[in-house]
């Protein structure tokens, strides 16, 4: 079994501790004292109150041979860019037989309304809080999503849902048609519904000109920064989104990189890289975040919750750590060990050709993306 992974449950130090504290320096391999139990459910969560600002567990599963990021992303609920920043070290397309993969399926929600849809895209991660059921319980829908590459960067901002579409037909822009004839690939004016779509199966128009929530024919891009500004999720998940979503649900947009929350009398604190673009200094956003938390709830009045809080933003892998805690090895001990459910999909292209694909996803001239604007969508 290949531990490496697990490095990344833990604030600093190695996972493998022994004892109670690891004090004795025996290597003991914890993992395999975890019992398998089945993996939640990542995409739906019922808050307990409205002052509940944490969802989820963080996971672990067991490579297979076969796996790769992609399809553990897919399988739980993840983005790409997700997995790679919990797992530092391991090879996205060989992760190896018994690798532990860490998933995480923990989130803090954004500082936000809880209303409509909130996108968080420095977490490239929607989240969406239906209307109250009847009995006055909350809950949020939360699925990764792709957004837009540096130089066509998803804006942050309110907008509305004025429009949504089955099936949708694509009039590709003409710089996207020049761009297609220069490199010896012509597109026609007009793509109908159909695998060759690049919105997939369903659309959600916001009042943002030329801006989409969307599905994808190309869903190895979910969770990383691919697109002309628009948000792309797996098809399944926009399918799901559109039958909740009505016109007129209110969007939300913000980049938050450092997320604090509350559950349950513990406090947490969740981090990610900032985006290319993004100047701000982290240093100082965390230190505004402190002061916020210090003068809402006292946390981050200690040393060691102020070094946990500052080891998590340097190594800004996304997970949630428990900033009240004194053991380094706190998420390690409170992960989850689940059965691996990855089954990848025979017809989907080979591990070559996917790599090839994000790579050309990633490294394309914004000419040559799928054409995200939504002023060039037919919607019903």
């Amino acid at each position: 079994m290949v531990l490496a992974a697990v490095t990344g449950l833990v604030l600093a130090g190695c996972a493998t501790t022994g004892g109670e504290d690891g004090a004795d320096g025996r290597d003991v391999r914890w993992i395999d004292t975890l019992e398998e139990r089945e993996a939640i459910a990542a995409g739906r969560f019922v808050l307990d109150s409205a002052e509940q600002d944490v969802v989820g567990e963080v996971q672990i599963i067991r490579s297979r041979a076969s796996d790769t990021f992609p399809d553990v992303a897919r399988a739980y609920g993840l983005g790409y860019d997700e997995l790679v920043q919990a797992n530092p070290g391991i090879d996205p397309w060989l992760p190896g037989e018994g690798t532990i993969i860490v998933l995480p399926t923990q989130f803090v929600l954004p500082d936000a309304p809880r209303e409509g849809i909130v996108l968080n895209i420095a977490a490239r991660r929607l989240f969406y809080f239906p209307p109250p059921e009847d009995d006055g319980v909350q809950t949020v829908i939360t699925h990764p999503v792709g957004i837009g590459r540096e130089g066509w960067e998803t804006p942050t901002g309110t907008a509305e849902v004025v429009d949504k579409a089955r099936d949708p037909v694509w009039y590709p822009p003409w710089s996207v048609q020049q761009e297609h004839a220069r490199a010896g690939n012509p597109l026609p004016s007009v793509v109908p519904p159909g695998p060759d779509n690049p919105l997939g199966h369903r659309v959600l128009q916001l009042d943002m000109p030329g801006y989409l929530i969307h599905g994808t024919n190309q869903p190895y891009g979910v969770g990383m920064r691919v697109s002309h500004g628009c948000v792309r999720l797996y098809p399944e998940d926009i399918e799901a989104l559109y039958e909740r979503v009505d016109r007129g649900t209110p969007v939300t947009i913000v980049n938050q990189p450092l997320l604090y929350g509350r559950r349950g009398g513990e406090f947490y604190l969740e981090a990610h890289p900032l985006l290319a673009e993004d100047e701000r200094d982290p240093g100082a956003l965390l230190d505004a975040l402190m002061e916020q938390a210090r003068q809402e709830s006292g946390a981050f009045a200690e040393e060691h919750e102020r070094v946990n809080a500052q080891q998590a933003v340097t190594d800004a892998r996304g997970l949630p750590i428990r900033v009240l805690s004194r053991d380094r090895n706190e998420l390690a001990r409170r992960v989850r060990l689940v059965a691996n459910v990855v089954a990848p999909d025979p017809e989907a292209p080979t591990l070559a050709e996917v790599a090839e694909l994000i790579d050309e996803m990633m490294e394309s001239g914004p000419d040559a993306a799928a054409g995200d604007t939504g002023e060039e969508v037919a919607v019903e």
